[in-house]
């Protein structure tokens, strides 16, 4: 089967899959789970799933993409979140034969303590907050330019008294033309469901499925990257701005991410991203500028990267992402 026609009979699958379980995600839980792991992601809009790079936490944004990464690399990433709120995550890469990458994760937002009170609002004492998943995947080369990949998640959150449990896997397919700098990608995110709901009431976990771009100009130091998010989620994206009205959301823009890496140097990358939705989203919630828009920059050192980045995820309090990673 020819390469191209393999990416649009996998492109077609992951849609008939995943549309049977997509929800909105104001009904589905482990939102979690769509928050950047690395500070390259971060600085290009947040997601993006078809970046060729060093990197062992692409495991989490699109499991075919750890066939770039290098045999026995850590990396390990912390996000400052919401105020009183943690985000970190842990990822291994190890090569398997002259093709195949696996890989191996953990995510989690800690949310720190909270009081706990009654419906009256009288205090009763205190209680914690976290959401955590485990993962692991398996990516393989089917040809030059085409690798496939899988990662299966345990995926667990406990608020105070209560707790899920719920098991999950994402499928991802990533054609990349080195000499050509093009790379397109294609991923079916969190297909499965609940094993332990938290009160008797199953909901839906949020499936997404997306597909990227990304282009290297040829005899220019620049890189750009287009995504698609929530392509099974075309309903109404509308919110309420702090002044009480309603707002109506641009339904198909809202799915773009927009990234673009300029190339100073071997070892050094500059990175800004736009992203749609969260901008739109802030913007309704009464943010006055910066709604969106990201940035990083990654220092690359032998066998040694570190990356800095910054975005708005909240009104109120940016959010800052550190990632580093080693070639044992």
């Amino acid at each position: 089967m020819r390469p191209k026609f393999a990416f649009i009979v996998f492109l077609f699958a992951l849609f008939s899959v995943s549309r049977v379980q997509a929800q909105s995600e104001s009904t589905s839980i482990f939102n979690f789970l769509s928050l950047p792991t690395s500070a390259h992601g971060m600085a290009l809009g947040g997601r993006n799933f078809s970046m060729p790079d060093d990197d062992a936490s692409l495991l989490f944004h699109n499991p075919a993409l750890m066939s770039d990464a290098s045999d026995r690399a850590v990396n390990l990433g912390f996000m400052s979140y919401m105020q009183g709120c943690r985000a970190g995550n842990a990822a291994l890469t190890l090569a398997h034969g002259e093709r195949g990458t696996w890989g191996f994760g953990a995510q989690f937002v800690s949310y720190g303590t909270m009081k706990e009170t009654t419906v009256e609002g009288i205090e009763t004492g205190d209680f914690s907050a976290l959401d955590l998943a485990l993962m692991g995947g398996y990516s393989y080369a089917l040809t030059e330019h085409v690798a496939g990949g899988v990662t299966g998640k345990f995926i667990y959150s406990h608020y105070g008294e209560f707790t899920s449990v719920a098991l999950a896997v994402d499928l991802g397919l990533n054609y990349y033309d080195e000499d050509r700098g093009l790379s397109l990608s294609a991923v079916a995110a969190n297909l499965g469901g609940q094993v332990k709901t938290f009160a008797d009431h199953r909901e839906h976990l949020p499936v997404d499925v997306r597909v990227g771009l990304t282009k290297e100009l040829e005899g220019a130091p620049f890189r750009f990257s287009v995504s698609m998010v929530d392509l099974t989620r075309w309903g109404s994206d509308d919110y309420y701005s702090t002044e009480g009205e309603l707002s109506k959301g641009r339904i198909f823009t809202n799915h773009f991410i927009l990234g673009a890496d300029v190339l100073l140097s071997r070892q050094l990358t500059a990175s800004v991203g736009y992203n749609l939705r969260r901008a739109y989203e802030l913007t309704a919630a009464g943010a006055a500028h910066g709604a969106g828009l990201s940035c990083g920059v990654n220092l690359l050192l032998k066998r040694f990267k570190v990356g800095v980045a910054y975005a708005k995820y909240h009104v109120s309090i940016p959010s800052y992402m550190i990632t580093a990673q080693y070639t044992l």
